[in-house]
């Protein structure tokens, strides 16, 4: 594993912690684990394609969430009992909300930014 992409776990591995911390301490907001959720979902994309552009991640991140934000609006049965399992609940969510839709952006926004400055592992391949 190269140097990248153990930066790009560790910020994962980070952010998951975040996202479930959030939702067990009641004076964050909910957002916040949306907010995390998109950038886990940047994060994620980033180990597996270190080499890929900035911009390509970041339209493919927004493209997976915005999928899973409007795949709740299906209200099929087994999807709704997949949805009351642990699994369901964290990686599908229970409701569409278009606040979710904005968090997402937001979140994929900052994470791209401090991939593109911050990180700046792959410069000349974006």
């Amino acid at each position: 594993m190269n140097k990248p992409r153990i930066y790009y776990l560790l910020v994962f591995l980070s952010v998951i912690i975040l996202g479930i911390l959030s939702r067990k301490i009641s004076f964050i907001p909910l957002w916040i684990g949306d907010f995390l959720y998109a950038v886990m979902i940047y994060f994620s994309l980033r180990i597996f394609f270190p080499l890929k552009s900035f911009f390509f991640l970041a339209a493919i991140s927004l493209f997976i969430c915005y999928c899973i934000e409007f795949l709740q609006l299906y209200q099929g049965e087994w999807m709704i009992e997949l949805r009351k399992t642990l699994f369901g609940r964290y990686v599908l969510g229970q409701g569409f909300l278009w606040s979710d839709i904005l968090a997402y952006t937001f979140g994929i926004a900052i994470a791209f930014s401090v991939d593109k400055f911050a990180f700046n592992f792959n410069r000349k391949f974006a």
